[in-house]
């Protein structure tokens, strides 16, 4: 028998309450970046910054992010569907909603769920935009989450219409849904969520005309 046979092996330990704390000093890390990062963008917002904001030290921001990119696109992930589970958008019950009920129920339903994500992230894809000018790997990080809104939009479009889509109907969804669309109308217009999402399901009826399936 070896020395390490001979050794009991070593039970990882694993305590909730150290599980629990350190899921809610990350959570309380993204929420101050997130606020930071929404009033004063990308260049303004340190590391620095936000373990101050969050009453951490600085040591504890790098434990649980490695870079500021990488703490800016957790903001996102989290913003969208307001959670850490690793459960995509898609697969989310409030995505779900939108192939159930009437197809103006389904309309209200898209138009609702676009209005609550913009109103969490807005400030940060606008930071994320400012940042990607000159990071590259934020460039492609950008990239590839607007290859994943609009297969997002896609399946929400199939969703509400009952049917398959065509590009042209996806493709001007996808674009009168973004996130520089809802500034406009709310920042430099001045208009409410209300008036946002009442807005963008009449724009949807309009994008998504009723018709027979498409094959």
């Amino acid at each position: 028998m070896t020395a390490d046979e001979a050794t009991p092996s070593r039970r990882r330990y694993r305590s909730p309450l150290r599980e629990q704390q350190a899921g809610q000093t990350r959570a309380a890390v993204i929420a101050a970046a997130t606020g930071l990062f929404g009033e004063k963008g990308w260049a303004g917002t340190g590391m620095r910054d936000v373990a101050g904001a969050a009453g951490v030290a600085i040591e504890t921001v790098y434990a649980n992010f490695r870079s500021k990119s990488e703490l800016l696109t957790a903001c996102i992930d989290r913003a969208v569907v307001t959670d850490d589970q690793p459960v995509p958008l898609a697969d989310r019950p409030a995505f779900a909603a939108l192939g159930r009920g009437t197809r103006a129920q389904r309309t209200r339903a898209a138009a609702r769920l676009l209005t609550d994500i913009h109103q969490r992230t807005a400030g940060l894809i606008l930071t994320l935009r400012e940042a990607a000018a000159s990071d590259p790997e934020l460039a492609r990080w950008r990239r590839a989450a607007e290859e994943g809104r609009r297969a997002n939009v896609e399946q929400a479009a199939a969703l509400i219409a009952g049917r398959s889509v065509t590009r042209e109907e996806c493709d001007g969804l996808w674009a009168v849904m973004a996130v520089e669309v809802y500034e406009l109308l709310t920042v430099q217009r001045g208009w409410t969520p209300q008036q946002y999402q009442r807005w963008l399901a009449g724009i949807i009826n309009q994008l998504l005309p009723e018709r027979d399936r498409l094959n």
